[in-house]
């Protein structure tokens, strides 16, 4: 039983109150008194009370009404109702409400210590039970890094670090690596955890559209915008805002961030008023920004002021030792969405899952175990149907889809490689580009700056022009 318990007891018959004041004092409880359901909601936004003791009939409240408004004002606070001889049909409609027990009049010491012992243990149980799955929830995001490889290994030890701190973040790495997991572990570890994290990809959204989304609009303030919104930075307020795919805003809208992150301040679109809001920015790109900075597509200044602290994040290819444990951990996730009984993977296939490249990345390995899982018959997988495979003799890398392949020797110059690999996708897919972006894991913006960088000769190749 916890010492000291904060009690409010609530009753229009003051030598009731008195005497049940003194018993419970005499058990070391600080006893808050009230002689009616007004008083006793006054005096429930006092932090600390465990427990209110309420009679059932009060000069101004039902005493379940009065329940009910306890509950949902403060739904930890247990509640014992009091009840006259007569009236049990009475309390058992309070316990269905939510009371946790009731006592008869006339009061029983015993009978009145237990049950308040009782009630108390319940509500440090209930306690108990929130503040683990808060500790269980914050745990979850640095549990979603599966591995225990060097580097990741790193990498968790950083955001260990940085968590309770106001740091913005840049993480970096190749699609599919795990950046949203990643600020998922930063939110859920800081001291912000308790407040919203809000994301947006950057490449889904076009610019027009994405200032709306970050700073909010008002009603008329463009076509189409029939109501006033709040943007992601004001309903963030307090938490964390996580902007996927970074270098793909423009710079323009750059440049309305970067006045953001300053001093916390901006307006919504089509309003003249300031807003504020205290929220941390974390941010996600698998693209190099400084090569980005020195073709003038990315501000110097805002790329030092979302970098404070950089974490980048391995491939897969160089996280051999990792590779059965996520395995593993997919295998028993698909298996239970899909409800079949596959329980192992062949020592045989996870070799075949080792020798593999990945390109990309885990969440093509999760691909590839929900295709296994769904087309399996046995309790075991015996074998993967993987796209791509690196070839012997000379080095070439061959990219195979649906029985299609490409060769692109060793030493070819990478924006050579990158437009021979995003011709060939485009020309398996039918010359449907936003099809072939989403198979080569980048985003739709990406595919139409490299062929605007390209000109149109690679289009025409391609058979889209």
């Amino acid at each position: 039983m916890p010492a000291r318990a904060n009690i409010l007891l609530v009753d229009d018959d003051e030598r009731l109150r008195n005497a049940a004041g003194k018993v419970l004092a005499a058990e070391g409880y600080r006893v808050t008194s009230a002689g009616s359901g007004q008083e006793a909601l006054d005096l429930l936004g006092a932090p600390g009370t465990a427990l209110v003791i309420s009679d059932l009939r009060l000069p101004d409240l039902d005493g379940n009404v009065l329940l009910q408004q306890i509950r949902e004002r403060r739904p930890e606070v247990e509640v014992v109702m009091i009840t006259g001889h007569g009236n049990i049909e009475k309390a058992v409609e309070a316990m269905k409400l939510g009371a946790c027990d009731f006592i008869e009049k006339p009061l029983d010491t015993v009978a009145l210590l237990k049950t308040v012992a009782s009630a108390l243990s319940k509500q440090r149980l209930a306690a108990e039970n929130i503040q683990l799955r808060r500790q269980l929830e914050r745990q979850r995001g640095i549990v979603g890094l599966i591995g225990d490889s060097p580097a990741l290994v790193a990498v968790k030890q950083i955001i260990r670090q940085i968590a309770p701190t106001n740091v913005g973040v840049l993480i970096g790495g190749e699609s599919g690596t795990g950046k949203e997991i990643v600020a998922d572990a930063i939110h859920l570890l800081s001291d912000r955890h308790d407040k919203p994290l809000l994301k947006i990809s950057c490449a889904a959204i076009p610019d027009t559209l994405l200032e709306s989304e970050l700073f909010g609009h008002e009603r008329g303030a463009f076509t189409g915008a029939t109501a006033t919104k709040p943007g992601k930075f004001e309903l963030a307020d307090g938490g964390t805002l996580f902007l996927d795919e970074i270098a793909e805003m423009s710079p323009p809208l750059q440049a309305k961030l970067l006045r953001v992150l300053q001093d916390g301040s901006f307006q919504r679109l089509g309003s003249t008023k300031g807003l504020h809001a205290d929220v941390r920015l974390l941010s996600a790109t698998h693209a190099d920004i400084p090569r980005a900075i020195a073709a003038g597509g990315f501000r110097q200044d805002l790329y030092y002021r979302i970098n404070t602290i950089e974490i980048s994040l391995p491939p897969l290819r160089e996280r051999g030792d990792d590779i059965p444990l996520l395995a593993e951990h997919f295998l028993r996730e698909c298996a239970a969405e899909m409800h079949k009984e596959i329980h192992s993977i062949a020592p045989a296939a996870l070799d075949q899952l080792r020798a593999y490249s990945w390109p990309g990345n885990v969440r093509e390995l999760e691909h590839v175990i929900q295709r296994a899982v769904a087309l399996a018959t046995g309790d075991t997988i015996a074998g993967f149907s993987l796209n791509s495979v690196v070839s012997g003799a000379n080095g070439a890398v061959s990219n195979m889809a649906d029985g299609s392949s490409i060769t692109i020797p060793i030493g070819t110059p990478v924006d050579e490689a990158t437009r021979r690999l995003v011709e060939a996708t485009i020309r398996q897919c039918g010359g449907n580009k936003l099809k072939a972006a989403r198979v080569l894991g980048i985003p739709p913006r990406t595919m139409y700056r490299h062929f605007s960088d390209a000109g149109t000769e690679g289009l025409r190749r391609t058979g889209s022009m």
